[in-house]
């Protein structure tokens, strides 16, 4: 179990380490937040407020089935003490 642990985090660390920046916005949304910004408008807040909203979504789904799912498997009885 510890060697599984061990290779998951080294996974996840070299994944991290080597990570590149990405531009993921496409050209009708870079444009407009750029414009945005330059003309004090405010779209580009609301803009990455939706980002965010998007990004936050699949993380606090995955941690409620995390949560319930050690939850569920914690409780196991003992067997053998009576």
């Amino acid at each position: 179990m510890k060697r599984i642990a061990f290779v998951f985090v080294f996974i996840v660390l070299s994944a991290i380490a080597v990570s590149n920046t990405a531009d993921a916005q496409c050209a009708m949304c870079s444009v407009n937040a750029e414009q945005s910004v330059k003309n004090g408008n405010t779209q580009g807040n609301g803009l990455n407020t939706g980002i965010l909203y998007l990004l936050a979504i699949p993380y606090v789904l995955l941690t409620g089935i995390g949560v319930l799912w050690y939850v569920k498997f914690r409780k196991r009885p003992t067997q053998g003490m009576s």
